[in-house]
């Protein structure tokens, strides 16, 4: 494996290429906003990442087609204001917070960490059992006075040849005394119309349960309610999008997920054409599973999100039990696989994800 150490000197307004690994290559610009960008490329698609601005997946593309949720941003701004940049594919949220601060909470929405600048950012060019690899890492100390001390280090791999790329993070509380910790993985994909959604459970009002609750960032339209109570009691009718549902400014679940035999959840849109967009984790790492939807002529976007919490705040979680603490020097780490399916592919997800809850039924008996 070799190890690229990145630098914002590198990045320039115009586009430059840093590496190549077999058909995988790497390349740096800056958008016009200053913020720095490497783009990430194999044969099917691309994916394009902040290094120093919270290792944020800002855009991905594969198979000829965009993932990302459409925004009113086309580039990112250099701010930590969650909603002031706000239109990217993924961002790590938390550490000590995470979600919609109800009014007990100060902290800011989806916590400290999503736009958090990167003390250091590297490449890694290599092979594992997987094939050839690049990977964008990095390091991210947050430290606090009288709050918190941890360091944040995410990986984000794409293989040669593959439309799904691995995310990991791995965080470590580097304070003498406990911490708490709250994390969201915020995946946003673009939806489609007529669209299904398919998950690793039942979608009943047992394993997925619409939330009630409506944040202050929130101001919902008429008919909003009178939906939620709808989705309470059918939460099945969300996963045909249809057109001119009134996802309208967002409606959030909450999802119990079952696993196949190696121990992965998983979600997938599964579009008109056959092909899919998915996302894989570890309910033993993130048991939380979040779906947010938001349909409006300016926000067009699908969570598939997957946490240690829901998305109601610090108090309100902490409330629910869902608040988890990391010990002095202990380390707590997940894994994702996200992106995208042909539709060969997509048959083949199906038949996990039919077979995990036929393997769940089967452990209950």
């Amino acid at each position: 494996m070799t190890t690229i150490h990145l630098s914002p000197s590198y990045f320039a307004e115009k586009e430059m290429f840093l590496v190549q690994h077999g058909e995988l290559t790497a390349e740096t610009f800056r958008f016009p906003t200053g913020v720095c960008a490497l783009r990430l490329k194999n044969a099917l698609g691309e994916l394009v990442i902040l290094p120093f601005q919270g290792q944020h997946i800002w855009d991905a593309s594969f198979h000829g087609r965009r993932l990302t949720m459409k925004s009113m941003f086309d580039q990112p701004y250099p701010t930590r204001d969650f909603l002031a940049t706000f239109g990217g594919f993924l961002q790590h949220c938390g550490m000590t917070a995470m979600g919609g601060p109800g009014p007990e909470d100060h902290h800011p929405l989806h916590g400290e960490f999503p736009n958090a600048p990167f003390q250091t950012a590297f490449l890694l060019a290599g092979a594992d059992e997987q094939g050839d690899y690049l990977a964008l890492g990095g390091t991210c100390r947050q430290t606090m006075a009288f709050g918190y001390n941890y360091l944040a280090e995410p990986v984000i791999k794409l293989y040669a040849g593959q439309a799904i790329f691995h995310v990991s993070l791995t965080v470590t509380n580097l304070k003498q005394s406990e911490m708490p910790l709250m994390y969201l993985a915020h995946i946003n994909f673009r939806p489609v119309d007529h669209g299904r959604l398919l998950y690793s459970t039942p979608c009943d009002p047992e394993h997925v349960r619409v939330r009630a609750e409506i944040p202050s960032h929130i101001h919902p339209k008429p008919g909003y309610r009178e939906l939620i109570e709808e989705f309470k009691l059918h939460p099945e009718k969300h996963t045909l999008l249809q057109p001119g549902m009134a996802f309208d400014p967002e409606v959030v679940f909450i999802i119990t997920y079952q696993t196949d035999a190696a121990g992965w959840a998983r979600a997938m849109q599964l579009h008109p054409d056959g092909s899919a967009d998915v996302v894989r984790h570890r309910p033993d790492q993130l048991p939380v599973g979040v779906r947010w939807i938001c349909r409006t002529a300016d926000q067009d976007a699908l969570g598939f999100e997957a946490g240690t919490a829901g998305p109601t705040g610090y108090t309100s979680e902490m409330k629910k039990g869902n608040l988890r603490f990391l010990a002095a020097g202990a380390t707590f780490r997940c894994d994702l696989q996200i992106g995208a399916l042909t539709p060969a592919e997509a048959l083949k997800e199906q038949a996990v994800i039919a077979a995990a809850a036929v393997l769940q039924q089967t452990a209950g008996n």
